[in-house]
């Protein structure tokens, strides 16, 4: 049996068995708490589809048995283009199917009239898809790509088909049928029927387009004051991030380990803390306001309320991304380039500039559109700090919860602020257009770069040094404010905060976790430690099919990407409550709704650095492993892993981070069985207990530097041994080595 036919016949075999063996439907008490064994497979609730045909009427699943067993038929096909186009046909015609039955069947029968008109009523409609659905699913997607890799697509690698086809049905499923489902709503009254009058009233609202600012009026619109915040964020955390990436790698600063850390704390740090921090030093009664006001006399002011607060808390909270994208790259300009600047009478600077920076484009722009793409979609920092300075996110959350209950004008922000971010997305691409950013190319060099000009030295230690004492004042108000009675009024120490939250007791039958937060503290890790490593593996594949592979519709699969990371997190927590909250696909209040919302919300960060890296990895490199006969699976995981280090631990942290410090979908999604570390800390802070707050974010960030560490322990770190042979010999390749702690 060759390898064509061995692989279909697994993916048969495993939908025979989904088919057979396992719940069609979904088990209100989860898959995986085993529960539906009980009753299994005499149960209508757990019963598999065989028995859903024959025992419960479901007759419209014997579609899928048919497709299974054409499946089993074009194997004996010894044609591969014939088997190949019979398998593509029959995957996707099962995945059409399910799709189709599961939209339009529901729980009480027909949903849309046009399958009554048909076929008349159901005695009895269908939950949403279990197990054996999904996996069935599943492998007709598999034998869709299957059947286009026997035709000879992507020179006939399986695993490069496979990946770009599940991919695919992937982002379809948790990007384009949510955001779909929330749209649709901009056309829909409150009954679900068809007004396009809430449309047409929002799109031309002046509290949106005003440009009152610019002829001398009090305030710009909600979009221009995202637009222009969002521009300014990005522009200070992309310099900011290079500064610190340029002192990190080029310098001899002395505190190099401590300014790791200081970039990494604003991003780890929970919701708003930064943004009340902020508040406890610059607000009316802050202490740099009280200290100013008493010594000075300067009356005190509301000025960090508005766009001003929000840009500093945007800029602090922002610059650790472009740190962590830059840093690679910044690593991975090679030196011989520099070398052969010098070796051309040019001077530090002028090779700084003509040499260096251009090869820093890729990060630098990728670095931009994050920074852009987050100032866009951050909820947290504009409910602290903006007051009556609203913006797009917060103006679409008040759109849905507040006293104005309408999701057309919010759906109408929504499609304003994607062309913002997708507009941002086609000026980088056209940016770095037609060029090439390749530096690591296999040819020996001496190492060791060139040293940074004096100007651009003296710069990056004026930027980063205040920088670094700010963040240790920051984080020095919050370690405190865990340890104060109570804020602003008894402010002696105190561990009854942290006893609160944390508490223990040892029983008779074992530990008792009787602190208030470890219920949501232990959910909130095993949903971290599940979606992190998903995300970063996600992300980085996706990143190796843009930059190294060629199919058609690349930039659209990019486009699509971009969109769940553009979207607010308020409008992707309710676009996942309207698309899985019923049939086909019934997600809400479980682990997977949270693990999904988080991988295909944050993997475009995974994308991008992994892009940016990816773009200084000569192609040579790949094609020397696959002319010494590895396929692509093997190179990925030889040659271009190692490489990318970097952006392999960037997307770790980041990942793992974002699933601990979101807060506006999670928002959405929690539930009393999964309630994640954010929304608790948000209905402490309700509640006025700001110091369990502020005790429970202040562990979060110790532990979270603890996993962080561990990350880049398992990662290791990037290691290219660089060497030149003595002359007429050949240069060795860069070796991936492994670092070990």
């Amino acid at each position: 049996m060759d390898n064509s036919r061995r692989r279909v016949t697994i993916v048969l075999a495993l939908g025979v068995a989904a088919f057979l063996l396992l719940p069609w439907y979904r088990i209100d008490s989860g898959f995986f708490a085993l529960d539906w064994l009980a009753g299994f497979p005499g149960d209508a609730a757990s019963a598999p589809g065989i028995l859903q045909i024959f025992s419960y009427d479901r007759w419209w699943l014997g579609i899928a048995v048919l497709m299974m067993l054409a499946g089993m038929g074009a194997r004996y096909i010894d044609d591969p283009m014939r088997r190949g186009t019979l398998f593509a046909w029959i995957g996707a015609v099962g995945v059409i199917f399910l799709a189709l039955q599961g939209l339009a069947i529901g729980f009480s029968g027909w949903t849309w009239t046009i399958g009554e008109g048909l076929f008349g009523p159901l005695q009895e409609g269908q939950p949403s898809m279990g197990a054996g659905a999904v996996i069935m699913a599943l492998g007709f997607v598999l034998l869709f790509a299957f059947g286009f890799a026997d035709r000879g697509a992507m020179r006939g690698d399986a695993f490069i088909v496979a990946s770009i086809t599940m991919l695919v049905f992937l982002v379809v499923i948790f990007v384009f049928y949510p955001i779909g489902s929330m749209f649709v709503g901009a056309f829909q009254d409150f009954d679900g029927s068809f007004n396009s009058e809430g449309f047409a009233k929002n799109i031309v609202d002046p509290s949106i387009w005003s440009l009152d600012c610019i002829v001398g009026g009090n305030r710009c619109g909600v979009a221009w004051r995202t637009l222009f915040l969002a521009i300014l964020t990005a522009t200070g955390s992309t310099v900011m991030g290079l500064a610190f990436a340029l002192l990190a790698t080029r310098t001899r600063f002395p505190f190099k380990k401590g300014l790791r850390l200081l970039t990494v704390l604003p991003i780890i740090t929970p919701p708003f803390v930064v943004g009340l921090a902020l508040i406890l030093l610059f607000g009316r009664s802050g202490v740099v306001t009280q200290t100013l006001s008493s010594v000075f006399g300067i009356e005190p002011g509301r000025w960090l309320y508005g766009l001003t607060g929000i840009w500093i808390a945007q800029v602090l909270s922002f610059t650790p991304i472009s740190f962590l994208v830059l840093i690679g790259v910044v690593e991975g300009v090679s030196p011989s380039m520099e070398e052969a600047s010098q070796t051309l009478r040019a001077d530090r600077w002028r090779t700084f500039w003509h040499v260096s920076l251009p090869l820093m484009k890729p990060g630098l722009a990728n670095a931009f559109l994050i920074a852009f793409i987050e100032s866009m979609a951050d909820f947290g920092n504009p409910m602290v700090l903006g007051g009556s300075h609203g913006v797009l996110s917060t103006d679409i959350f008040f759109a849905v919860v507040g006293s104005q209950n309408d999701p057309t004008r919010a759906a109408v922000l929504a499609m304003i602020l994607l062309v913002f971010t997708l507009s941002a997305f086609l000026a980088q691409r056209l940016w770095l257009s037609g060029k090439n950013f390749a530096t690591v190319t296999g040819k020996g060099d001496s190492g060791q770069h060139a040293a940074l000009p004096k100007p651009i030295s003296i710069a990056v230690h004026a930027l980063v040094i205040p920088w670094m004492i700010f963040t240790v004042v920051v984080y020095c108000m919050i370690l405190f404010g865990g340890f104060v009675k109570t804020w602003g009024l008894d402010n002696s120490l105190t561990f009854a905060h942290y006893v609160k939250a944390f508490s223990i007791s040892f029983e008779a039958d074992g530990v008792a976790w009787t602190g208030v937060a470890w219920n949501s503290f232990w959910t909130t890790m095993e949903i971290a430690l599940v979606s992190a490593p998903l995300t970063a593996a996600v992300g980085l594949l996706t990143a190796y099919l843009i930059v190294r592979q060629k199919f058609a519709g690349r930039e659209l699969f990019e486009f699509a990407l971009m969109m769940s990371f553009a979207i607010p997190g308020t409008v992707i927590g309710i676009s996942y409550i309207m698309a899985f909250n019923l049939p086909p696909l019934e997600m809400t209040g479980t682990a997977a709704i949270l693990v999904a919302c988080f991988v295909f919300r944050n993997m475009p960060v995974g994308v991008r650095g992994g892009v940016a890296a990816m773009s200084q990895l000569d192609k040579s490199l790949d094609e020397a492993s696959l002319t010494l006969r590895a396929d692509s699976f093997r190179t990925i995981r030889k040659v271009v892993l190692p490489l990318l280090r970097p952006a392999i631990n960037a997307a770790l942290v980041y990942s793992f981070v974002r699933a601990i410090t979101s807060i506006s979908a999670v928002i959405f999604l929690v539930s009393a069985e999964y309630n994640m570390a954010t929304s608790y800390i948000v209905g402490l802070v309700e509640n006025g207990e700001y110091g369990v707050a502020i005790a429970y974010s202040s562990t979060l960030i110790v532990v979270m530097v603890a996993i962080i560490t561990g990350f880049q322990y398992l990662v290791g770190e990037r290691r290219l041994r660089r060497e030149n042979r003595v002359a007429g010999s050949h240069a060795r390749l860069p070796i991936p080595q492994e670092k070990t702690a």
